[in-house]
């Protein structure tokens, strides 16, 4: 069952180089500002992702200590080690599987195109971006996902730190692309008036990412195998429906 747990330490700034393998504490990267996966409210540090990793923590004994930065610089201090893993809804990508070890997926979701409502009947999927200028948020798996498809030239792609629904609500872009879970959870707590245009058009997979050497693998397993409990005993279940409503963490 989903465990009452205490939000652990809120830091700002990455830590000095350690192991969780070390000092019992594992170090989480996240950017705190991505409803309803990893944000702040109030001062306080939660989504999805904080439970979940608070759970991690629980059955693996480690302490969390929560590391917040801007998402651009999430992969760097993970690669130097002044974090351990990245909870950010990180997509696996052939790329990525080269360079980090990941644990099994713990969120199965999909690309979707949002744009201004009313809109939705004119551009019904990526197909219909040709011609269009499309927004993804800079570092996401997106702005990737569109250059894969066969008329990425056609597309006149743009990176926002932020504002990307709004300038899409205002008609400065022609639509953004996000996964459907967030999208979904965008329109329902934005008073902007956004649709989803379409069915999701590309399968995502998200996981926890660790560095490829011997500690890292080895925290990794560590991680892994406390994920596959908490799928057993529903407690990802719950997480997922306390914050979309639905499980987000299986296929099934």
């Amino acid at each position: 069952m989903f465990r009452s747990l205490a939000l652990a330490a809120l830091v700002t700034a990455a830590a000095p180089l350690a192991s969780a393998q070390e000092d019992d504490t594992l170090q989480v990267g996240m950017s705190g500002g991505y409803f309803p996966f990893t944000f702040v409210r109030q001062d306080v540090l939660q989504g999805f992702e904080v439970d979940v990793m608070n759970a991690v923590a629980e059955e693996t004994g480690l302490e969390v200590e929560f590391v917040t930065m801007s998402f651009s610089g999430l992969i760097g201090a993970l690669e130097s080690g002044r974090i351990d893993t990245i909870a950010n809804q990180i997509t696996i990508t052939p790329e990525r599987e080269e360079k980090f070890a990941f644990t099994q997926p713990y969120v199965f979701d999909g690309a979707q195109v949002v744009v201004k409502a009313g809109n939705e009947g004119e551009i019904t999927g990526p197909e219909d971006l040709k011609g269009r200028s499309v927004a993804v948020n800079l570092g996401s798996n997106f702005e990737q996902l569109l250059r894969e498809l066969p008329y990425a030239d056609e597309i006149d792609i743009r990176t926002y730190e932020s504002n990307i629904e709004q300038d899409t609500a205002l008609g400065r872009v022609d639509a953004f692309v996000m996964d459907r879970v967030s999208s979904a959870q965008v329109i329902q707590e934005s008073p902007l008036p956004l649709a989803l245009a379409g069915q999701p058009f590309s399968e995502i997979r998200n996981a926890l990412p660790f560095r490829d050497d011997e500690d890292g693998r080895a925290l990794r397993d560590r991680i892994d195998a406390a994920l596959t409990t908490l799928k057993e005993d529903g407690t990802l279940a719950e997480i997922s429906d306390k914050w979309f409503g639905s499980d987000i963490t299986t296929t099934e």
